[in-house]
């Protein structure tokens, strides 16, 4: 397999680290606006089965010449070039899977179903863990029930020792967790599909120790398209994320009093986004260097089987793999970026464009994640 990745980030490189663990892949080219040097764990394949490769994904005449030569393009920067990447890989007769996590633009890649089943290639957008992992986890416990009442979500990515006053630590992007913060939720309630205000409904969720008690809240974007497939199908469908208690009241606060908001305002005669003085202020106190992270996550599925009252349960808790220096948040989303687009190489996954929740085999998805030491707790 010869497989293309764009964006050196974090979840890029983790992706990138993933894909040359199988002695199938002949070759991963790793491609980024900049990229004068990789990673630390991926420094020992560089030059031989891994290429650095400079490239601007604005640049479509040398995209196209990558995506060419490639059996699969694994997207991992920003949503908003995803429309535009994918029309091309389809285009390129290339596979395509992405990080999502805007769903508008879910519903625009919809539109090349057609055409990539034409050229025999799959389109799957929303490949990391949330939306990806809990959609795929969630589909599943749908599927083993006959009639499905509710489908509740929780994961968060924490810090392994929080530290007040947030008890919060940079894990991905937090520019990306403040978009979160400010936008409405989708959810579906009664069997109608509605929007909630983010941070809302705060309710307590215990883990086994040492993790111990969480606050789940509303957050945009974790169900993406499975609130519009599942309206009028399933009464009850809701995803929060998950923090230390206490971290949701703070932040409504803060955003309630107007310094998350987008829009320029005049300060002495300058005009400035608040966001972005919160961003530039903060991301220093919440980025810790050094620090170690985990990944909690919990989803239940209620509803009859035979008959019966039956649920299907499934729960993970992931932490920093110190022995590589990948973060539970890399290893949870860049590795399933890449076991996705691994599925696609090998024509698992049928032509089309598909949300991972319609395509992704749900049992040898979680096996594959086990194979990598992400383990996930099955219930009932």
């Amino acid at each position: 397999m010869r497989l293309l990745v764009l964006g050196a980030g974090l979840q890029g490189s983790a992706c990138a680290y993933d894909l040359l663990q199988n002695p199938d892949v002949e070759r991963v080219r790793l491609a980024d606006i900049s990229i004068e040097h990789v990673r630390d764990f991926l420094a020992p394949y560089s030059g031989k089965r891994l290429i650095p490769t400079p490239l601007d994904v604005r640049d479509t005449e040398a995209v196209r010449a990558l995506m060419t030569e490639s059996d699969a393009v694994m997207s991992a920067i920003p949503y908003y070039f995803n429309f535009e990447l994918a029309k091309q890989a389809v285009e390129c007769n290339a596979h395509f899977c992405d990080l999502g996590g805007n769903t508008a633009i879910v519903f625009q890649q919809k539109e090349l179903d057609s055409r990539a089943k034409q050229q025999g290639v799959s389109v799957i957008p929303d490949c990391g863990l949330a939306p990806g992992m809990v959609n795929i986890l969630a589909e599943h416990g749908i599927k083993q029930l006959d009639r499905v009442d509710s489908v509740k979500i929780y994961v968060g990515g924490l810090p392994q020792k929080p530290e007040p006053p947030l008890n919060y630590m940079v894990v991905y992007s937090l520019e990306g967790t403040l978009d979160y913060y400010t936008s409405l939720s989708w959810i579906i309630r009664g069997g109608k599909r509605m929007q909630v205000k983010a941070l809302s409904e705060r309710e307590p969720v215990d883990f086994p120790a040492p993790v111990g008690r969480l606050e789940a809240f509303h957050t945009a974007g974790g169900l993406s398209t499975m609130a519009f497939r599942y309206e009028g199908k399933i009464p009850s469908m809701e995803y929060k994320t998950l923090r230390y208690p206490g971290h949701a009241e703070i932040m409504e606060t803060i955003r309630d009093i107007g310094l998350l908001d987008p829009e320029p305002i005049d300060v002495k005669g300058v005009r400035v986004a608040p966001r972005d003085v919160a961003v530039a202020a903060m991301s220093p106190k919440l980025t810790k260097p050094g620090a170690h992270d985990l990944v909690a996550l919990r989803i239940v599925v209620e509803g009859e089987k035979g008959g019966k009252p039956a649920k299907r349960a499934y729960e993970m808790v992931d932490r920093y793999d110190a022995s590589l220096g990948i973060s539970a948040m890399m290893r949870t989303t860049g590795y399933s970026l890449s076991i996705t687009g691994q599925m696609q190489a090998r024509g698992e996954i049928p032509a089309g464009v598909h949300t991972p929740d319609e395509a992704v085999p749900g049992d040898a998805y979680v096996a594959e994640l086990a194979k990598r030491g992400i383990v996930i707790t099955q219930g009932s």
